[in-house]
């Protein structure tokens, strides 16, 4: 028996590579993910504005070099004669930038912890999405799971005696980011959709290092050669785990990506508390304890769902 003259069993191993492949992709990107912060800090006396600002430019010019090697211009081009991708991309871009700039203002400031929390919390925050933008209904222990956590929220701001804007800004840009990327969906493959991400962030990177250069100077070329070099690599730091991610999403169910994501925050979680030794006192403990809770409860739902609907 063939489907569109391919057997039944080459379209299944076909499709069993590809989610592999997805679960490969996606993993790379979060382990990636987790060791920026040990690299942004690496950039010392570069400040988050700056930084933010080669990250955009120079993750445009390696993206335009991956274009030029895989000759990959007419797919770009065709994106762009499609007005609602190009404009969905344009999202994707000012969703992104925002994440970056507090990923990195949160890194070079000692909160690094803090930034962990914003990824453990962004599976709950693209639950939410779920139910307000998509119209989802949960299943009870879902519910259970956003509940927790926002309890766990409440006890870090009423213990700890701060808002963690850090935290739930990076949580809120990342579960939007994904949720336009799954809009783009297939239409756009992984380099055009940076690349346009990037294209339209080019002005705002141009007015950051013109702010930069004006009032506290460039640090690019002034800080030695190492310094140069290392800050040059943020656009492949910057693009090969977005471009990852990108792959992953396309080729792996969410439940999937939902599992593998508390990979980037629990090495995040370690840098600030055993590698930089910043502050865990008693309520941020128990915010993160519940935080971890309802996450253990929405991971075993989904494997209880996966397998439920596998039988099916």
């Amino acid at each position: 028996m063939s489907t569109g003259g391919i057997s039944v069993p080459a379209a299944a191993r076909t499709s069993e590579r590809e989610r592999l492949l997805g679960g490969f992709y996606a993993f790379a990107s979060y382990f990636l993910w987790g060791f920026l912060p040990l690299y942004f800090l690496l950039l010392d006396p570069t400040g988050p504005w700056e930084l933010v600002a080669w990250r955009i430019l120079l993750a445009l010019g390696f993206c335009i070099l991956l274009l030029a090697v895989t000759r990959s211009w007419r797919r770009l081009f065709a994106i762009m004669r499609q007005p609602r991708l190009l404009g969905l991309t344009a999202v994707a871009g000012i969703l992104i930038y925002v994440n970056w700039q507090v990923f990195i203002i949160g890194t070079l400031t000692g909160h690094v912890i803090e930034t962990s929390l914003g990824y453990f919390i962004n599976p709950l925050a693209t639950i939410v999405l779920g139910v307000l933008v998509l119209h989802e209904r949960l299943r009870v222990t879902q519910w259970v799971a956003v509940g927790i956590a926002a309890v766990a929220v409440g006890v870090i701001v009423v213990g700890y005696g701060s808002f963690p804007w850090i935290a739930l800004t990076l949580a809120a840009s990342f579960s939007l980011y994904g949720l336009i990327k799954k809009r783009i969906g297939p239409s756009v493959d992984a380099v055009s959709g940076l690349t346009l991400e990037s294209m339209w962030l080019v002005p705002v990177g141009a007015v950051l290092l013109g702010v930069v250069a004006a009032t506290t100077g460039l640090t690019m070329g002034s800080n030695g050669l190492g310094h140069a070099l290392l800050l040059s690599g943020v656009g492949v730091a910057t693009a090969v785990p977005l471009l990852l991610f990108a792959a992953g999403a396309r080729r792996v169910p969410l439940t999937v990506i939902g599992l593998l994501q508390f990979l980037t925050p629990v090495m995040q979680f370690i840098t600030g508390a055993v590698i930089l030794g910043e502050p865990m006192p008693i309520e941020r403990w128990i915010g993160f304890g519940l935080v971890w809770i309802a996450l253990a409860v929405l991971a075993t739902d989904s494997i209880v769902s996966a397998r439920r609907a596998a039988r099916a």
